[in-house]
């Protein structure tokens, strides 16, 4: 231990809405506003001490000039001193902005940061391209919810399909994996799991205090009879989660002001880092970024208590602990046992730029929860880019 570790004082997040449901009204700025608000009060720490603010947007901004900023003005409680910064690393945006923040305290450059992630995909616009030129013509509009690429001409879902098949990673074993993304996501929520991370709230006259998306009714007989999505030859509606809305924050400080202030931390970011690959190589950069961790710590795969990959298909997982495991597929369900225990983002739901924090705070719940030990979460994001962040619970 050193003054200069990076420590958790709290966190929360809302509700995780789905697409068109409670929180459809709500913007995204709004929701983030809320969950720096709540994660600053539950931390304990004067609003005055924090030092910055990094908040994660998975999709185009959340359609607004500076949405951290203005999330930061619009109740949050912080200061308008904060300085403040967007990040858009796709899904892996609000892991990144916890990392921003993770380098600020241990480099000395701050001492309490607040760091997150927030989408409502709900409110996600369709793209008008500005015309050029005065003669009449053909308009386009495109909606970027397909979540496709000019440059690759498919969408995400079909090629991370193709390239679960190359794993010997099959629909079947992926439906197996969302039906018990539920299960689990149902027995957490039975005890009291997710109360920890989760605030109820109310916006217009309307009230959230749980997530919406996870279904207590999924089995492998009703994911089988759908199909599969946007050419894709194993992803469907049923074993990939949803367009969310929500937001997730964490309250960062320096291990020498939570102690000179009297502040019990909840966890330790032991390290982080980024990685990235080929575009389409998305369900393997969680793996890579484990492998990076674990390399630069010198731990093993059996040092590490519990793993918390980003569901962003039921396939990620699935691949990421096969690459892991060297392609044993015993040592490969060795390490599923350890993932994702309390359910993941195919109940949970997916709000883009959110789900880097929902995943560290899921962790640092999990891990308090069991007692003392390691754990790692990763992410993949936006045509082969990953996140990875290490945590230990004292």
């Amino acid at each position: 231990m050193n003054d200069r570790d990076v420590v958790i004082i709290s966190f929360a997040r809302t509700p995780f809405g789905k697409f068109g449901g409670a929180l459809k009204d709500a913007p995204a700025t709004d929701l983030a506003s809320m969950a720096i608000a709540e994660a600053m009060r539950r931390s304990g720490i004067d609003t005055k001490a924090v030092e910055a603010l990094y908040a994660g947007i998975g999709m185009i901004g959340a359609n607004v000039l500076t949405a951290a900023r203005q999330a930061l003005l619009l109740g949050s409680g912080l200061s308008e001193t904060v300085p403040s910064m967007s990040v858009d690393r796709a899904c892996c945006s609000g892991m990144t902005a916890i990392g921003l923040g993770f380098k600020d305290i241990r480099n000395g450059g701050a001492d309490v940061v607040v760091c997150g992630g927030f989408d409502s995909l709900s409110n996600t616009p369709y793209l008008w391209p500005r015309q050029r030129g005065i003669r009449p013509g053909k308009v386009d509009v495109s909606d970027p919810l397909l979540l496709r690429a000019d440059f690759l001409d498919k969408a995400i879902a079909c090629y991370t399909g193709e390239e679960a098949e190359r794993m010997g990673v099959d629909r079947q074993q992926q439906d197996e994996w969302a039906v018990e993304s539920h299960r689990k996501y149902f027995t957490a929520e039975a005890l009291g799991y997710y109360a920890a991370e989760r605030f109820a709230v109310d916006h217009v006259g309307t009230t959230l205090a749980s997530d919406e998306s996870p279904r207590a009714d999924a089995s492998l007989e009703k994911l089988a009879r759908l199909k599969t999505v946007y050419s894709s030859p194993t992803v469907t509606p049923g074993n990939a989660p949803g367009l969310n809305d929500g937001a997730a924050f964490l309250m960062l400080s320096s291990r020498r002001f939570a102690r000179v202030h009297g502040l019990t931390p909840l966890a330790q970011i032991v390290d982080y880092v980024q990685v990235a690959g080929g575009p389409t190589s998305g369900s393997t950069t969680p793996a890579v970024a484990i492998d990076r961790l674990l390399e630069r710590s010198g731990k093993r795969e059996g040092d590490i208590a519990r793993f918390e990959i980003n569901e962003a298909f039921a396939a990620t997982p699935l691949v990421s602990t096969l690459v892991l495991a060297n392609g044993d597929r015993g040592k490969a369900d060795a390490l599923r046992e350890r993932t994702n225990k309390a359910g993941g983002a195919v109940a949970i739901g997916h709000p883009l730029g959110a789900s880097g924090a929902r995943l560290v705070m899921t962790l640092a719940n999990g891990m308090r929860r069991e007692g003392s030990g390691l754990g790692v979460a990763a992410i993949c994001g936006g045509y082969g880019q990953g996140d990875g962040m290490m945590v230990a619970v004292e």
